[in-house]
């Protein structure tokens, strides 16, 4: 394979759309802790219902900054990538809770430094990678690019 052919495979993505990715990552994460903390505090509603609602918003705003900006081009119409991106982002969320859970109830670590490092630290790490390949390969996929960045 020349050096010519191997620079236009499309296999793994480009640090423009990991860099956009993760921007909107950023936006989308700053929404849900605003959200979560002023729906805890001013509007006082339990810890369950605001973290739901934080989600959502979320999501929301997450679908809608790549759908806009990084995957721009791959867009389908209809409601079908929202709730897709919506189902990626849920799992994204179980692999959160289940490092926490693993870490809290299974290995016995149950400092809040623990719980901080298996669910916002790991959890997060796993989840955003479980996120960004759920994302280009279900919802935002491009035409003549393989399902993942593996190939």
């Amino acid at each position: 394979m020349t050096t010519r052919a191997w620079r236009h495979r499309p296999a793994r993505p480009c640090r423009r759309e990991l860099a956009g990715f993760a921007a909107v990552g950023l936006l989308a994460y700053a929404v849900d802790l605003a959200l979560f903390t002023c729906l805890r505090g001013p509007a006082a509603l339990d810890p369950l219902t605001a973290k739901t609602l934080s989600f959502v918003a979320a999501c929301s705003v997450a679908y809608a900054g790549n759908a806009l900006g990084t995957y721009r081009t791959t867009r389908a119409p209809g409601w079908r990538p929202y709730a897709v991106f919506f189902a990626v982002n849920l799992a994204g969320a179980a692999v959160q809770l289940l490092c926490l859970t693993v870490s809290h109830y299974g290995l016995g670590l149950t400092s809040q430094r623990a719980d901080t490092v298996s669910g916002a630290v790991v959890g997060m790490a796993l989840a955003t990678i479980l996120r960004f390949w759920g994302t280009r390969t279900w919802v935002f996929r491009a035409e003549g690019r393989s399902g993942s960045w593996t190939g």
